[in-house]
């Protein structure tokens, strides 16, 4: 992981993290749940600091925008928003939070580690998600998400015993089972937006692989920064409307533009696959015969 400046504090714990923001200290040492309408609403007491936790945040009324991700973003009513450890926090004295109201779940990843709610965590990928990528609730969904969250809190206050930690983890592998459900949907009832950057999508990558030059392997990287979205995000929108993610698109492309040059070119292989943005040919070899059953000397072969 890549570590905090020294002058920016380490929020290692739940402690840690209620006490920075003045939030109450938790019950349970690992997870707490925040009711934002009664939280004191001020900025932390020592400046930014470098997070270890999940934080899930369902933020409504307030007034102004919040940074999330990239972008300023109105956070005035169902709007949820995931963070993952790793990322940097700080106050924002510019937004009015006097009306305030919602919730903010936080815990700490040792909750998770000998349960298999941990290597699941890693796949669902809004915790990647940038700021237009928040989770837009309906009245019935943000519903759902409180009840479970009520559970979370009430199972919190209770003493801590030897089922606890099974409880509560049992009850947030439902709340993000409930996200995750909620996130296809908003791909499915967004399809006028998700069609359109999937054009843009089509259209760079087109772009890209049409240029004659030599140039690099372009990166699922480089074409969610071209779109101005998280790769997670571009990832899941692909899969969701094509069946296929952004790298595999990539590939589909690039072994067609492969084809184009075994057939119209005499170029060696080896000078294919560097035109191609290969650095190693062998490599380029490997991924034509994964995706077509052949080589590229076969292809060229089978073509005359």
């Amino acid at each position: 992981m890549k570590q905090p400046p020294k002058e920016f504090r380490t929020l290692a714990t739940v402690s840690d993290f209620t006490q920075h923001f003045g939030f109450p200290p938790p019950v349970h040492p690992l997870l707490t749940v925040i009711d934002l309408q009664h939280a004191p609403h001020h900025t932390p007491l020592s400046g930014p600091a470098w997070r270890e936790l999940y934080l899930i945040a369902l933020k409504k009324n307030l007034k102004g925008r919040i940074q999330y991700g990239h972008r300023a973003y109105d956070f005035s009513e169902g709007v949820l928003a995931f963070y993952a450890p790793g990322q940097l926090c700080e106050g924002n004295d510019s937004i009015d939070t006097s009306e305030l109201s919602g919730w903010l779940l936080v815990f700490h990843p040792d909750l998770l580690r000998k349960y298999p709610l941990a290597k699941k965590l890693a796949g669902y990928t809004y915790f990647s998600y940038q700021v237009h990528e928040a989770l837009h609730l309906s009245g019935r969904e943000e519903s759902l998400l409180d009840g479970v969250v009520e559970g979370l809190r009430r199972e919190c206050e209770q003493p801590i015993d030897g089922f606890s930690q099974d409880v509560l983890v049992s009850q947030l592998d439902v709340l993000l089972n409930y996200a995750n459900r909620f996130y296809h949907r908003q791909f499915l009832t967004r399809r006028p937006a998700e069609h359109d950057l999937l054009s843009r999508f089509e259209a760079l990558l087109t772009s890209y692989f049409a240029q004659g030059e030599s140039q690099p392997l372009p990166t699922v990287q480089y074409f969610a920064d071209a779109l101005h979205v998280s790769p997670a995000y571009l990832g899941d929108m692909l899969r969701s409307l094509t069946g296929q993610n952004t790298q595999q698109h990539i590939h589909h492309a690039l072994i067609e533009k492969a084809k184009r040059l075994l057939l119209s070119t005499s170029l060696t292989i080896n000078e294919t696959a560097f035109q191609l943005g290969f650095e190693y040919p062998q490599y380029f070899s490997r991924l034509f015969k994964n995706k077509t059953g052949l080589t590229p000397a076969a292809y060229r072969f089978s073509a005359q």
